[in-house]
């Protein structure tokens, strides 16, 4: 099993990606040069990266004090991909870029993620880039931008601090205008920065020859004291190493130092850092009296967009970075059902049960012959397929949001905004389950590092965290995304997935799935208007997570009855093996997976307290 045929299927035979040729933005291109860039990311991603994935696992990221060190195969790694054109690959040609369609480049960076997820850190680097497209000037387009989509620096984000977590109000960053004339500097609005950012990844290492940092922080106001609250929080570029306008290293080093780095669980190969801005070990221009001390103290920012924004802007490259991390968690959903396949292929365990029970002096079975091994595997099959399925539809959806009509645009970009807690969240949760199944299948020999799944269950046990908690992202789905602009954005979906149940009610095979889904869908619609149904913030939210759960199930047998649909459309007789696989894993999961949703919706509907109103005490 490998993951290129599941590709292919989803890519050409559901989504129709070649026919994204026909656009102008991709009018370069065809279905030969997506499968080109589909075999040479894949060829990367088989010699770089899968052959040191246990490597950069066990040959951790230290600091010596003055640089962080890591292995030389995650060098090779990221050389290797930057080489390749894949940081930029769907940006203009101004920029470097191939302008392929992004559902592709999806696509193909899914095979780096399947080999080692923690090799390498591009999707901060390619997020920290789009997001200074959008708001950055054209200076700070041309100088940040264009150098990390060409690979020359790496780019992070940095938002949490020690102190404050998710809790992005109560950051204490501060940034102040860096002197006489600071709104003049060509590289944007000149502030110096002095805080704390935690669980940076990327934060710090030698793989670029600089790093552009995204920092969040808060301009004092008129009275000198921080404005409370989101409002008053501005982003900031701030490079290691300061630059020129003509993107060339100045030789200064900028005020930004490593102060430690985070041991963790999983994605041990990708630095984990605590930075600190602005403490005055670095200090710059301090013969020019300058700095927070006037002796030079103090990290260059460079501000992006206006003042009090910097959430707005930030969640742009935050929205993308969903997206990857729910890509991240599928992919080793998928290594890890790819692995245990293997081996449920090959391990000789156990007897099969006849009329008489088992017969002792029989040969003993693979374990692939046992159906509760079959279940485990059609369970990390339906999870991780099905994932990628929607991973790839809502890339395809901002292909659509760039390049369709108006009116299919804004479609488009709404329903995006409905799915990207989903596409984040269920993969990171499902699919840990999936690689939970895949240690299971192993049975001791899982436990144990000498098979690759226990390290895929520990770099996957992250994505739940990463990029916003399970429950910040079920609060941003019950507490926003379906009630948003009066629901629209629910009302959207439920069209769209009516479309697909009445196209798949034309087809015998599939009319009670739909039915079932049909059920599902409206259970869901019920649930949301039941949560609101007191106005009470509180009691719709205390339930935020089982409705997250069911929501997310119910776009997911939504993926698998339209993925089931076009398995028949190309194989009716379903006479190829990957075409009975597929309507397997449909099946199972709406005979297995979808029938859980009535146990999530009915706390929800019942705006159950049991959580909410537990004693602290009592615990």
């Amino acid at each position: 099993m490998s993951l290129r045929p599941t590709l292919d299927f989803l890519l050409y035979d559901w989504l129709h990606a070649e026919t994204l040729a026909a656009r102008e933005r991709f009018a370069d291109h065809s279905r030969e040069t997506f499968d080109a860039v589909l075999d040479t990311c894949e060829r990367i991603a088989r010699e770089k990266y899968a052959p040191f994935n246990r490597t950069v696992d066990t040959q951790e990221p230290r600091f010596d004090g003055e640089k962080v060190i890591l292995p030389q195969c995650t060098h090779d790694a990221r050389q290797a991909y930057a080489d390749s054109g894949m940081l930029g690959a769907a940006q203009d040609y101004e920029l470097g870029g191939m302008q392929l369609p992004y559902v592709v480049e999806s696509a193909a960076n899914s095979f780096f993620a399947c080999a080692s997820i923690s090799i390498g850190s591009n999707l901060l680097t390619t997020g920290n880039a789009n997001a200074i497209l959008v708001h950055g000037t054209p200076m700070q387009q041309r100088v940040f931008a264009a150098n990390e989509f060409n690979g020359r620096w790496a780019g992070t984000m940095c938002l949490s601090e020690p102190q404050a977590g998710s809790s992005l109000s109560d950051i204490a960053t501060r940034a102040e205008p860096d002197g006489a004339g600071f709104e003049a500097d060509p590289l944007g609005p000149r502030y110096r920065l002095r805080g704390n950012k935690m669980w940076i990844s990327a934060g710090d290492h030698e793989l670029t020859e600089n790093i552009v940092h995204l920092v969040l922080a808060k301009i004092p106001g008129p009275d000198g004291k921080p404005v409370p609250g989101v409002k008053g929080i501005s982003l900031f570029i701030v490079p290691k190493k300061l630059v020129d306008t003509e993107g060339k290293l100045t030789g200064e080093r900028n005020d930004v130092a490593l102060a430690g780095l985070n041991h963790k669980l999983g994605w041990r190969g990708t630095t984990n850092t605590l930075l600190n801005f602005g403490e005055g070990r670095y200090p710059v221009r301090a013969g020019q009296g300058g700095g927070l001390d006037g002796r030079g103290a103090g990290a260059i920012g460079y501000l992006v967009g206006k003042p009090g924004e910097g959430l707005k802007c930030m969640f742009h490259m935050m929205n993308e970075a969903r997206i990857s991390i729910g890509m991240a968690a599928t992919m080793l959903g998928l290594a890890g059902y790819y692995a245990s396949l293997d081996y449920a292929r090959t391990r000789l365990q156990g007897r099969p049960i006849g009329s008489g029970g088992k017969d002792a002096s029989s040969p003993q079975v693979r374990l692939i012959e046992h159906a509760d091994v079959k279940r485990m595997l059609l369970a990390q099959k339906s999870y991780g397929e099905g994932a990628l399925a929607l991973n790839l539809y809502c890339a395809r959806l901002v292909d659509e949001g760039r390049t369709g009509d108006a009116g299919a645009a804004a479609d488009a970009r709404l329903l995006l905004e409905v799915l990207t807690p989903i596409a984040k969240s269920w993969p990171s949760e499902f699919c840990l389950e999936a690689n939970s199944l895949a240690i299971q299948i192993h049975g001791g020999y899982g436990y144990t590092r000498d098979f690759p799944v226990e390290q895929y269950w520990r770099d996957n046990r992250l994505n739940m965290i990463h990029e916003g908690t399970h429950g910040i992202q079920a609060a941003d789905l019950l507490g926003r995304k379906v009630v948003m602009q009066g629901g629209a954005g629910l009302q959207l979906l439920a069209r769209t997935v009516a479309a697909t149940i009445a196209k798949a009610r034309q087809r015998p095979g599939l009319a009670a799935w739909a039915g079932q889904l049909e059920q599902a869908l409206r259970d869901v619609i019920d649930a949301t208007r039941a949560a609101w149904a007191t106005g009470n913030a509180g009691e719709a939210l205390a339930n935020a997570v089982p409705y997250m759960q069911a929501f997310g199930h119910v776009v997911l047998a939504w993926m698998w009855l339209d993925v089931a649909d076009s398995v028949l459309a190309k194989d009716a007789s379903l006479s190829i093996a990957a075409s009975a696989g597929r309507m397997g894993a449909a099946r199972y999961f709406f005979h297995y997976e979808l029938p859980k949703t009535g146990a999530w919706l009915a706390v929800v509907c019942t705006r159950d307290a049991t959580c909410a109103d537990m004693a602290e005490d009592a615990f």
